[in-house]
Protein backbone atom coordinates (compact mmCIF):
# COMPACT_ATOMS: atom_id res chain seq x y z
CA UNK A 1 0.00 0.00 0.00
CA UNK A 2 1.14 3.37 -0.87
CA UNK A 3 2.37 5.23 2.43
CA UNK A 4 -0.50 7.97 3.34
CA UNK A 5 0.94 11.52 3.30
CA UNK A 6 -0.68 12.25 6.65
CA UNK A 7 -0.80 16.24 7.47
CA UNK A 8 -2.32 18.17 10.10
CA UNK A 9 -5.78 18.27 11.02
CA UNK A 10 -7.13 20.29 13.93
CA UNK A 11 -11.08 20.16 15.10
CA UNK A 12 -13.77 17.02 16.43
CA UNK A 13 -16.09 15.30 13.83
CA UNK A 14 -19.15 14.06 14.64
CA UNK A 15 -18.63 10.58 13.72
CA UNK A 16 -22.02 8.07 13.17
CA UNK A 17 -20.05 4.59 14.27
CA UNK A 18 -21.07 1.95 12.18
CA UNK A 19 -22.13 -1.36 14.07
CA UNK A 20 -19.12 -4.13 13.60
CA UNK A 21 -16.41 -1.53 14.36
CA UNK A 22 -14.46 -0.65 17.33
CA UNK A 23 -13.69 3.14 18.25
CA UNK A 24 -10.17 2.76 17.50
CA UNK A 25 -11.00 1.01 13.88
CA UNK A 26 -13.59 4.21 13.41
CA UNK A 27 -10.99 6.65 14.41
CA UNK A 28 -7.87 5.35 12.61
CA UNK A 29 -10.57 5.12 9.43
CA UNK A 30 -11.41 8.53 9.68
CA UNK A 31 -7.95 9.51 10.04
CA UNK A 32 -6.49 8.17 6.95
CA UNK A 33 -9.76 8.93 5.14
CA UNK A 34 -8.34 12.97 6.27
CA UNK A 35 -5.25 12.35 6.47
CA UNK A 36 -4.90 13.51 10.22
CA UNK A 37 -1.58 13.35 11.76
CA UNK A 38 -2.96 12.67 14.95
CA UNK A 39 -6.15 12.00 16.64
CA UNK A 40 -8.32 10.49 19.70
CA UNK A 41 -11.97 9.19 20.33
CA UNK A 42 -13.65 9.97 23.31
CA UNK A 43 -14.70 7.25 24.65
CA UNK A 44 -14.77 3.62 23.61
CA UNK A 45 -18.51 2.50 21.75
CA UNK A 46 -18.65 -1.25 22.04
CA UNK A 47 -18.29 -2.81 17.89
CA UNK A 48 -22.14 -3.42 18.30
CA UNK A 49 -22.92 -0.37 19.15
CA UNK A 50 -23.72 2.61 16.72
CA UNK A 51 -24.53 6.29 16.88
CA UNK A 52 -22.12 9.63 18.02
CA UNK A 53 -18.34 8.82 18.44
CA UNK A 54 -16.31 12.49 18.83
CA UNK A 55 -13.30 12.43 17.26
CA UNK A 56 -10.81 14.87 18.46
CA UNK A 57 -8.18 15.59 15.22
CA UNK A 58 -4.42 17.74 15.88
CA UNK A 59 -5.12 20.20 18.98
CA UNK A 60 -8.42 18.74 19.42
CA UNK A 61 -7.38 15.72 21.24
CA UNK A 62 -6.17 17.87 24.30
CA UNK A 63 -9.35 18.19 25.24
CA UNK A 64 -10.71 14.83 24.74
CA UNK A 65 -10.38 13.64 28.26
CA UNK A 66 -12.58 16.29 28.84
CA UNK A 67 -15.29 15.34 26.48
CA UNK A 68 -14.30 11.71 28.04
CA UNK A 69 -15.81 12.37 31.24
CA UNK A 70 -18.90 13.90 29.91
CA UNK A 71 -22.65 13.07 30.06
CA UNK A 72 -24.09 10.93 26.97
CA UNK A 73 -27.68 9.41 26.24
CA UNK A 74 -28.52 5.63 24.62
CA UNK A 75 -31.00 4.35 22.83
CA UNK A 76 -30.91 0.57 23.87
CA UNK A 77 -32.83 -2.20 22.76
CA UNK A 78 -32.53 -5.36 24.98
CA UNK A 79 -33.57 -8.89 25.04
CA UNK A 80 -35.09 -10.67 28.29
CA UNK A 81 -34.63 -14.52 29.02
CA UNK A 82 -31.29 -15.11 27.57
CA UNK A 83 -27.81 -14.15 29.44
CA UNK A 84 -24.31 -13.63 27.18
CA UNK A 85 -20.74 -13.84 28.31
CA UNK A 86 -20.55 -10.22 26.87
CA UNK A 87 -23.49 -8.99 28.09
CA UNK A 88 -25.02 -8.66 24.43
CA UNK A 89 -25.46 -9.90 21.35
CA UNK A 90 -21.68 -10.47 20.38
CA UNK A 91 -21.24 -13.07 22.56
CA UNK A 92 -21.82 -16.40 23.90
CA UNK A 93 -25.01 -17.63 25.10
CA UNK A 94 -24.67 -18.65 28.95
CA UNK A 95 -28.01 -19.16 29.80
CA UNK A 96 -31.77 -19.44 28.38
CA UNK A 97 -34.59 -18.88 30.93
CA UNK A 98 -38.36 -18.26 30.53
CA UNK A 99 -39.40 -14.52 30.89
CA UNK A 100 -42.58 -14.05 33.10
CA UNK A 101 -45.57 -11.65 32.38
CA UNK A 102 -44.13 -7.97 33.29
CA UNK A 103 -46.37 -5.41 33.90
CA UNK A 104 -45.26 -1.51 34.14
CA UNK A 105 -45.63 -2.06 37.97
CA UNK A 106 -43.08 -4.62 37.85
CA UNK A 107 -40.61 -3.30 35.38
CA UNK A 108 -40.28 0.21 36.87
CA UNK A 109 -39.69 -1.64 40.13
CA UNK A 110 -36.88 -3.27 38.63
CA UNK A 111 -35.17 -0.15 37.00
CA UNK A 112 -36.03 2.16 40.46
CA UNK A 113 -32.53 0.82 42.19
CA UNK A 114 -30.49 1.42 38.97
CA UNK A 115 -31.27 5.30 38.94
CA UNK A 116 -29.53 7.75 40.65
CA UNK A 117 -25.68 7.14 42.15
CA UNK A 118 -25.52 3.39 42.17
CA UNK A 119 -22.45 0.70 41.98
CA UNK A 120 -22.31 -0.91 39.22
CA UNK A 121 -19.88 -4.24 37.97
CA UNK A 122 -18.44 -3.63 34.60
CA UNK A 123 -18.99 -6.41 31.81
CA UNK A 124 -15.90 -8.92 32.03
CA UNK A 125 -15.64 -8.07 28.06
CA UNK A 126 -14.39 -4.45 28.62
CA UNK A 127 -12.16 -2.02 28.31
CA UNK A 128 -11.90 -1.33 31.41
CA UNK A 129 -8.27 -2.11 32.98
CA UNK A 130 -7.17 -4.63 35.71
CA UNK A 131 -2.99 -4.50 36.64
CA UNK A 132 -2.47 -2.57 33.65
CA UNK A 133 -4.58 -4.76 31.15
CA UNK A 134 -8.19 -4.75 29.92
CA UNK A 135 -10.63 -7.16 31.43
CA UNK A 136 -11.41 -8.39 27.68
CA UNK A 137 -8.06 -9.36 27.26
CA UNK A 138 -8.07 -11.14 30.44
CA UNK A 139 -11.61 -12.66 29.24
CA UNK A 140 -10.66 -14.28 25.83
CA UNK A 141 -7.77 -16.26 27.62
CA UNK A 142 -10.18 -17.89 29.35
CA UNK A 143 -8.92 -16.18 32.86
CA UNK A 144 -11.09 -16.22 35.80
CA UNK A 145 -12.49 -12.29 36.37
CA UNK A 146 -13.99 -10.76 39.00
CA UNK A 147 -15.07 -7.16 37.49
CA UNK A 148 -14.74 -4.55 39.56
CA UNK A 149 -17.64 -2.37 41.00
CA UNK A 150 -17.72 1.69 40.60
CA UNK A 151 -19.78 4.19 41.44
CA UNK A 152 -21.93 5.70 38.13
CA UNK A 153 -24.57 8.36 37.53
CA UNK A 154 -27.20 7.59 36.22
CA UNK A 155 -29.88 10.45 35.09
CA UNK A 156 -32.95 9.13 33.69
CA UNK A 157 -33.88 5.44 32.41
CA UNK A 158 -37.48 5.84 30.11
CA UNK A 159 -39.59 2.71 29.16
CA UNK A 160 -39.85 3.76 25.28
CA UNK A 161 -41.49 0.45 24.25
CA UNK A 162 -42.16 -3.48 26.01
CA UNK A 163 -43.68 -5.89 24.07
CA UNK A 164 -42.75 -9.57 25.18
CA UNK A 165 -38.96 -10.40 25.40
CA UNK A 166 -38.59 -7.17 23.56
CA UNK A 167 -37.41 -3.78 25.83
CA UNK A 168 -36.31 -0.56 24.65
CA UNK A 169 -34.88 1.97 26.53
CA UNK A 170 -33.36 5.44 26.77
CA UNK A 171 -30.51 6.23 29.29
CA UNK A 172 -28.83 9.32 29.86
CA UNK A 173 -25.83 8.56 32.28
CA UNK A 174 -22.46 10.12 33.77
CA UNK A 175 -18.91 8.85 32.18
CA UNK A 176 -18.18 4.75 32.67
CA UNK A 177 -21.74 3.98 32.78
CA UNK A 178 -22.04 0.58 31.30
CA UNK A 179 -25.84 0.22 29.16
CA UNK A 180 -24.60 -3.77 29.23
CA UNK A 181 -24.35 -3.90 32.79
CA UNK A 182 -27.36 -2.46 32.90
CA UNK A 183 -29.27 -4.27 31.02
CA UNK A 184 -27.83 -7.33 32.58
CA UNK A 185 -28.44 -5.80 36.03
CA UNK A 186 -32.27 -4.94 35.34
CA UNK A 187 -32.45 -9.11 33.45
CA UNK A 188 -31.64 -10.04 36.95
CA UNK A 189 -33.97 -8.07 38.87
CA UNK A 190 -36.75 -9.50 36.51
CA UNK A 191 -35.24 -12.91 37.24
CA UNK A 192 -35.31 -14.07 33.86
CA UNK A 193 -31.72 -12.65 32.39
CA UNK A 194 -31.27 -10.41 29.35
CA UNK A 195 -28.63 -8.72 27.53
CA UNK A 196 -28.06 -5.69 24.84
CA UNK A 197 -29.38 -6.21 21.64
CA UNK A 198 -28.35 -3.12 19.53
CA UNK A 199 -27.35 -0.04 21.23
CA UNK A 200 -27.25 3.81 19.79
CA UNK A 201 -25.27 6.38 21.46
CA UNK A 202 -27.64 9.70 20.75
CA UNK A 203 -25.37 12.77 21.74
CA UNK A 204 -22.35 13.31 24.67
CA UNK A 205 -22.01 16.74 26.01
CA UNK A 206 -21.52 19.44 24.33
CA UNK A 207 -22.95 17.71 21.65
CA UNK A 208 -26.44 17.25 22.13
CA UNK A 209 -27.55 17.82 18.81
CA UNK A 210 -25.18 16.82 17.20
CA UNK A 211 -24.99 16.83 12.67
CA UNK A 212 -23.20 13.42 12.78
CA UNK A 213 -21.70 11.70 9.19
CA UNK A 214 -20.86 8.50 8.34
CA UNK A 215 -17.51 6.85 6.87
CA UNK A 216 -19.63 6.25 3.54
CA UNK A 217 -20.52 10.16 3.53
CA UNK A 218 -17.17 11.01 4.33
CA UNK A 219 -15.76 8.44 1.88
CA UNK A 220 -17.99 9.67 -1.26
CA UNK A 221 -17.36 13.53 -0.40
CA UNK A 222 -13.44 13.33 -0.21
CA UNK A 223 -13.76 11.37 -3.33
CA UNK A 224 -14.80 14.26 -5.21
CA UNK A 225 -12.59 17.16 -3.03
CA UNK A 226 -10.26 16.52 -0.15
CA UNK A 227 -11.09 18.98 1.36
CA UNK A 228 -14.70 18.48 1.54
CA UNK A 229 -15.00 17.23 5.28
CA UNK A 230 -15.09 20.86 6.31
CA UNK A 231 -18.60 21.10 6.78
CA UNK A 232 -18.35 18.40 9.43
CA UNK A 233 -15.14 19.52 11.17
CA UNK A 234 -15.67 21.76 13.99
CA UNK A 235 -13.47 24.05 15.58
CA UNK A 236 -12.08 23.10 19.30
CA UNK A 237 -13.82 25.76 20.46
CA UNK A 238 -17.01 24.02 20.24
CA UNK A 239 -15.91 21.29 22.46
CA UNK A 240 -15.78 23.88 25.23
CA UNK A 241 -19.01 25.60 25.21
CA UNK A 242 -19.42 23.54 28.57
CA UNK A 243 -16.73 25.39 29.77
CA UNK A 244 -16.56 28.40 32.18
CA UNK A 245 -14.94 31.27 29.90
CA UNK A 246 -12.64 34.07 30.52
CA UNK A 247 -10.93 36.59 27.65
CA UNK A 248 -7.81 37.98 28.03
CA UNK A 249 -6.05 40.99 26.51
CA UNK A 250 -2.92 40.55 24.21
CA UNK A 251 -0.22 41.07 27.12
CA UNK A 252 -2.25 38.55 29.83
CA UNK A 253 -2.44 35.73 26.37
CA UNK A 254 0.84 36.52 26.19
CA UNK A 255 1.89 35.44 29.49
CA UNK A 256 -0.09 32.89 29.82
CA UNK A 257 1.40 31.11 26.66
CA UNK A 258 4.28 31.64 28.77
CA UNK A 259 2.99 29.43 31.33
CA UNK A 260 3.00 32.82 34.02
CA UNK A 261 0.13 32.31 36.48
CA UNK A 262 -1.97 35.91 36.90
CA UNK A 263 -4.04 37.60 39.62
CA UNK A 264 -7.34 39.25 38.65
CA UNK A 265 -10.08 39.63 41.70
CA UNK A 266 -13.26 39.42 38.31
CA UNK A 267 -11.93 35.28 38.57
CA UNK A 268 -14.06 33.11 40.08
CA UNK A 269 -12.59 30.25 41.05
CA UNK A 270 -13.07 26.76 39.10
CA UNK A 271 -11.93 25.31 36.01
CA UNK A 272 -11.72 27.70 32.71
CA UNK A 273 -11.72 27.67 29.25
CA UNK A 274 -9.44 31.14 28.11
CA UNK A 275 -9.89 33.05 25.08
CA UNK A 276 -8.03 35.67 23.58
CA UNK A 277 -10.04 39.22 22.59
CA UNK A 278 -10.54 37.73 19.00
CA UNK A 279 -12.44 34.84 20.64
CA UNK A 280 -9.78 32.01 19.65
CA UNK A 281 -9.40 29.17 22.43
CA UNK A 282 -6.09 29.70 23.90
CA UNK A 283 -6.20 27.03 26.75
CA UNK A 284 -7.45 25.71 29.25
CA UNK A 285 -6.66 27.44 33.20
CA UNK A 286 -7.41 26.77 36.67
CA UNK A 287 -8.44 29.61 39.30
CA UNK A 288 -7.80 29.09 42.95
CA UNK A 289 -10.32 31.00 45.72
CA UNK A 290 -7.95 33.96 45.83
CA UNK A 291 -7.83 34.54 41.73
CA UNK A 292 -4.98 33.28 40.60
CA UNK A 293 -5.12 31.65 36.95
CA UNK A 294 -2.74 29.24 36.54
CA UNK A 295 -2.35 27.37 33.12
CA UNK A 296 -3.23 24.11 32.13
CA UNK A 297 -2.96 22.80 28.88
CA UNK A 298 -2.17 25.54 25.95
CA UNK A 299 -3.22 24.96 22.67
CA UNK A 300 -1.35 25.83 19.64
CA UNK A 301 -3.41 26.63 16.93
CA UNK A 302 -3.91 28.33 13.28
CA UNK A 303 -6.21 31.34 13.63
CA UNK A 304 -9.88 29.88 13.37
CA UNK A 305 -12.39 31.20 11.52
Amino acid sequence: MPRIPFRRVDGILLLDKPSGMSSNQALQAVRRLLRAEKGGHTGSLDPLATGLLPLCLGEATKIAGQLLGADKAYDAEIVLGITTDTDDADGAVLRVREVPAIGPATLEAALAPLRGRIRQRAPIYSALKQGGEPLYAKARRGEAIEAPEREVQVHAIEVLEHAGERLRLRVTCGSGTYIRSLARDLGEALGCGAHIAALRRLWVDPFRQPRMVTLDELRDALAADEDAAGPWLLPLAAGLAGHPRIELDGERVRRFRMGQRQRDAGFAAGEVAVFDAGGQPVGLGRIDHSGLLSPQRLFNLAREP
